[in-house]
This record gives structure tokens, C-alpha cells and sequence, in this order.
């Protein structure tokens, strides 16, 4: 009795996942209403690598090295935010990392490329260059430096998304502040961009940008310590008045001028409206994030894929990562050594690199 038991419970528990098996098969045949079988998966995958194979992606037509683009990204990274003018020293990378070229570039099989065919509006057309992949590319990777401040200032980027949702009184202030700001460089950016680019950047044009933000840095701090002691440098970002907020904005517009650098006007700036130098630095931080991040998304449309067709995907991903570990530390070190000496030692830096230059210009 026992082993009849036994034996038929065995044949029982040999037939239940065959069974189960079938009873699946019949049910995948039954749901997509065509024969299910092995065979059939086999030659789906085999025709999905097929077609893989017979359209592999574009090579990039000049792929940046790996050291070519972690010297990019960290001058992008401890430059953007630090007042010393994020385009001088992208100048200096970019010519001695040969990346200044603007001969035209070509396929593989040796016909010239263009970012905008000839047309009947623009007879000669813009050929596609290394040095325009270049100035797209350093501008593009400015995503990771804007993730690292968001990173660093996430509390009060939590506390204007709670303002904007009206659970917080003091983030709806810092937000209309930040967006006051904002609005008149996104204006203007959006109207002189492309007379910026044809006629002011050159060399001269950044190393004057440069001296005369020294020289406006100096007397900033001069004043600053003149002030400081009858009811300035008290206040918080969102206690600024609306009017003070746009002031800076207007202020910021000033750094449409390549090579005077959008935190240092908007720090000084900061100092007028009353912020001691962290809470100054904090609010250029965070009105640095919609800046950069407009920049990024007007220059990925207009001249993205042109960058993404010259160095590929593998670069921008790189740089924009080491923009972010270089944005962490420049910030957290701009912010200790603005709030012990003041704005000072970034003016003489300026100089010195004005100077070095100039150097570049006439040799």
C-alpha cells in the first residue's frame, strides 16, 4: 500500500511541470495568436543582429582623448564658478589641446561637411569645424557643473520648488528673486547671440573683459569693507526686494561680454543689494542654474548634433562628468575663501591672466 502510494505520488510529480510547461506554451499561443516555438526566437534574435550589423552607428569624425576631455572639463568645472572668467581660460585649453582649428572637416570619403548648407539666404554657408564642436561642446558640458551646485544647494532648490507649490513663504521669495534675475540675461542672450559671437569673441576683446573686471573687483571689495559696518552684508537672498533682484539681473547682462565672467558680476552686484560675500556667492550659484542650463539647451539645438556628428557621445559624457567633480570642489572652496578674503585674490588672478593673454595673442 505504502509503495503504491509512493509510486504513484513520483509519476505525479514527474507529469506537473511538464504540464505546467505546456499549459504556458498553449497560453503564449493562445495570447499573441501565432505559433510559439524556440525556432521562432532563435531567428528573431538572429534578425535583430542582422539588422544591427548592417547599420552600425557613424564613428565620430574626430574623437577627442580621454585626457582632451578631462582637461575640458575640469576648466569648465572650477571655472564657471569661480570669478575668473570661465572663457579666458577655454581659449588657453582649447589652443593648447589643438582645438582652434576652423578648417573645414570631411567624410571619409573626402567631401567637406557643413553645420549649414550654402543657401540662397546664406550663400557661403557655415562648414562644420573642430573649433565650432569645440565651442559647443564646452558650453554643453556645463550640465554636470549645474547638477553639482544643484547637489551642493539642494535645500534651497527644495525650498523654491516648495514655494513654487506654496508650502513655503520664504522659497517663493528666493524663486521670484532667482527668476528676476534671470529673466533680463535670458533676454538679452536671446537677442544679441549672435552679434556676441561675431564681434565679440575675440583675444582682445576677453583680455579687455578681463582687466576691467579686476579693476571692478577691487573697488567692489574696497567698498564692501567701507560698508560693512553700518547695515550692509546682512542679508539672505530671499530677503532681496524685487527691485534689488532685478538689479542684479541687469548687472548680469554685463557678462554677455565674453570673458568678464557671470559669477564675478553677480557677486559684486550682490554686494551693492546688501549680501555679505557667501551670500553672495550663493545667490550667483543659484542664479547660475537657469543661465547655464538656457545656454546649454540653446546651444545643444542649434549646433548639438553637429557636435555629437564631430566627437560623439562617449566625450560629452566624460567631460560633463568630470565638469561635475570639478564644479563640487570649486564651489565649496569659492564659498571658504570668498567669506575669509573677499573677492581680492580672484582681481590679481584676473591680471595675471590677462597678461598670460596677451602673451598667447602676439606669440
Amino acid at each position: 500500500m505504502t509503495a503504491g502510494f509512493s509510486t504513484t505520488a513520483i509519476a505525479e510529480r514527474a507529469t506537473v511541470p511538464t504540464t505546467i510547461k505546456l499549459d504556458r506554451l498553449r497560453a503564449l499561443r493562445g495570447h499573441w495568436g501565432v505559433p510559439f516555438s524556440p525556432r521562432l526566437i532563435c531567428a528573431g534574435l538572429l534578425l535583430a543582429v542582422n539588422l544591427t550589423a548592417a547599420e552600425p552607428p557613424a564613428p565620430p569624425l574626430a574623437e577627442l582623448s580621454v585626457s582632451d576631455a578631462i582637461v575640458l572639463g575640469v576648466v569648465e568645472g572650477v571655472t564657471e564658478f569661480l570669478p575668473i572668467s570661465s572663457t579666458g581660460h577655454l581659449i588657453i585649453a582649447n589652443r593648447l589641446l589643438g582645438l582652434e582649428s576652423e578648417k573645414q572637416l570631411t567624410d571619409r570619403s573626402g567631401r567637406p561637411l557643413w553645420h549649414k548648407p550654402p543657401s540662397r539666404e546664406n550663400p557661403a554657408g557655415v562648414p562644420l569645424t573642430l573649433k565650432l564642436a569645440a565651442d559647443t561642446y564646452t558650453v554643453i558640458i556645463q550640465v554636470g557643473a549645474i547638477g553639482a551646485v544643484m547637489l551642493l544647494y539642494w535645500r534651497q532648490v527644495l525650498s523654491m520648488f516648495l514655494g513654487l507649490l506654496g508650502r513655503s513663504s520664504a522659497g517663493f521669495r528666493l524663486l521670484r528673486n532667482v527668476t528676476l534675475a534671470f529673466l533680463p540675461v535670458a533676454v538679452g542672450g536671446f537677442l544679441l547671440h549672435d552679434l556676441i559671437d561675431r564681434y565679440l569673441f575675440s583675444n582682445w576683446a576677453v583680455i579687455t573683459a578681463l582687466i576691467a573686471g579686476a579693476l571692478l573687483m577691487l573697488w567692489a571689495e574696497r567698498w564692501r569693507r567701507m560698508n560693512s559696518g553700518i547695515g550692509f552684508s546682512k542679508g539672505d537672498p530671499s530677503d532681496l526686494t524685487p527691485r534689488k533682484a532685478l538689479g542684479i539681473g541687469l548687472v548680469q547682462c554685463l557678462a554677455l561680454w565674453p570673458g568678464t565672467s557671470r559669477s564675478m558680476v553677480t557677486i559684486v552686484a550682490g554686494y551693492l543689494a546688501g549680501l555679505n560675500p557667501a551670500k553672495a556667492a550663493e545667490f550667483s550659484f543659484l542664479v547660475g542654474l537657469p543661465t547655464l542650463a538656457g545656454a546649454a539647451v540653446y546651444k545643444a539645438a542649434k549646433t548639438g548634433p553637429a557636435m555629437i556628428a564631430v566627437f560623439g557621445w562617449t566625450d560629452v559624457l566624460l567631460g560633463a562628468g568630470v565638469a561635475a567633480i570639478s564644479a563640487l570642489i570649486a564651489v565649496k572652496f569659492l564659498v571658504h575663501f570668498i567669506a575669509r578674503h573677499g573677492l581680492a585674490g580672484f582681481a590679481y588672478y584676473r591680471l595675471l591672466l590677462a597678461f598670460g593673454l596677451i602673451l598667447f595673442s602676439l606669440f
